[in-house]
């Protein structure tokens, strides 16, 4: 695939004046536990064998369309072994992915104009011509590791890997830890890790760590099929000459075939706050775009802004209230020369879309959750979503970006000038049963409003729906 994007990270932890925006993580409210540790790895010699074992059953109901299978249900999992060996200057690391998807649905596109793909099934159907139960083998990892020359801070890491943007480094208070995990990673950069192939990349990945408080991080490298405070300089290339999403008429985007070009700048910051009531968390991201977009110039821009409280009280369910707005520019004007349609490049959208129909591209989201610990070993999170089209004469576009080299990596449906997306309202169940298993289920509920009645007149509510079990060995 004929495709480079090239990042730079530059992050660092506020210090000296800034402990007091970083207090220890609070005894009476803590952050929502990470993943469960992984069990002790296996040993066969030096090589260390490790790995995971998902399957998952999806429940699709997509919006109604004038024709086409909408309601279907199908399995979709992943076997994944890893093999790694750290020697004393260098090591390696190989992962073989196995994704197998059963029972994908047939016929799951829409007739009518815009209506497209009625949910993922209907994008796995066609990314695997047609083929309703897939499997392929494929190495989701493949490089080496050593300390770069003339220096022990710095890391090489060179051949195929994963990256997530904003992990560089973690901060040490549970609260902004669990935030940035939850609300600032992958939202650019990332393995598309729900889906059931992933993301990797092939090229090299430089870490310089000046200290425990500041890193950089430099990658040069081409996707695969398939307080703290951060600044980042991100240059995607896209030479591909295919067809664009953007909402210029289809005669004009067919007669653009020159590169994308896209310069994306930003940062983002995060608080925590200990009161007399319980603690307060604030971030704050954002990013602005330079470059070209084909013919077009590129000139747009995104941010999210957040708060959220955990109290004292009520310590048998740890609760964690959050709010926020997120916001991604739309373009006003098909006929000018300049593309205002923030780009989300190559992200993992579900973290922010759990019902994925939406991302960040033209696109307004104010939010409110709920996170109830009632367990160390249960989380519930549920959320609600107020949805609308930044501009009017913008798409409503959906995707998380290039997995194959003849698609463009997302989709938009014109709104006929209409706003208002839906209101999602969803729910989420983690049970960490024990160190080797995770069971999750999940459910949401979009009420459509005026731009999905639009383009689904015969029904505008939608539902999503799965049953996951993560195995580690």
């Amino acid at each position: 695939m004929r495709f480079v994007f090239v990042i730079l990270l530059l992050l660092s932890t506020i210090d000296a004046n800034g402990q007091a925006l970083v207090p220890a993580a609070s005894a009476t409210s803590p952050a929502p536990p990470a993943p469960a540790a992984a069990p002790a790895p296996l040993k066969v010699g030096d090589v260390t064998v490790t790995g995971t074992l998902r399957p998952r059953v999806y429940a699709w109901d997509w919006f109604q369309p004038a024709s086409g299978n909408n309601e279907y249900q199908y399995s979709g999992n992943l076997l994944r072994l890893n093999f790694s060996e750290n020697r004393r200057k260098w090591q390696w690391d190989a992962e073989l992915a196995v994704p197998f998807l059963l029972g994908l649905p047939a016929g799951s596109t829409g007739t009518a104009p815009q209506q497209g793909a009625l949910g993922l099934g209907s994008n796995y159907l066609s990314a695997n011509r047609g083929n309703q139960n897939a499997v392929m083998v494929f190495p989701r990892q493949l490089y080496i590791q050593f300390d770069a020359p003339g220096t022990e801070k710095g890391q090489l890491r060179i051949g195929r890997f994963t990256f997530l943007d904003g992990t560089e480094l973690a901060p040490k208070n549970a609260t902004l830890a669990a935030l940035k995990r939850d609300r600032v990673t992958q939202r650019l950069l990332g393995d598309f890790g729900f889906s059931d192939v992933g993301r990797s990349f092939d090229g090299a990945h430089y870490s310089y760590a000046a200290s425990a408080a500041t890193n950089v991080t430099v990658i040069a490298a081409v996707p695969t099929r398939c307080v703290y405070t951060r600044l980042f300089a991100i240059e995607y290339d896209d030479w591909r000459h295919i067809l664009k999403t953007d909402n210029r008429p289809v005669a004009a985007r067919r007669a653009d075939t020159d590169n994308i070009v896209v310069n994306t700048f930003g940062g983002h910051t995060l608080h925590a706050l200990e009161t007399k009531g319980g603690t307060v968390s604030l971030m704050f991201w954002g990013a602005v775009q330079t470059g070209r977009w084909g013919t077009e110039r590129q000139r747009a821009g995104a941010i999210d802004a957040e708060a959220g409280f955990q109290p004292n009280f009520l310590p048998h369910v740890k609760p964690w209230l959050r709010g926020g707005y997120t916001w991604g520019s739309g373009d006003d004007n098909p006929n000018d020369n300049t593309h205002r349609t923030f780009f989300q490049l190559l992200p993992t959208p579900r973290p922010y879309a759990r019902f994925p129909f939406f991302n960040m591209m033209n696109n307004e989201d104010a939010f409110g959750a709920l996170i109830l610990r009632p367990h160390a070993k249960i989380t519930v999170s549920s959320e609600f979503h107020s949805l609308r089209l930044s501009n009017a004469n913008d798409l409503w576009y959906s995707g998380g970006g290039v997995f194959q080299p003849w698609t463009f990596g997302y989709s938009g449906r014109a709104t006929s000038s209409r706003r208002s997306l839906g209101n999602l309202y969803d729910t989420n169940l983690e049970f960490r049963m024990n160190r080797k298993l995770t069971l999750t289920g999940y459910f949401g509920y979009t009420q459509g409003l005026a731009a999905v009645k639009q383009i689904y007149p015969q029904g505008k509510d939608a539902k999503f729906g799965y049953l996951e079990a993560l195995y580690r060995f």
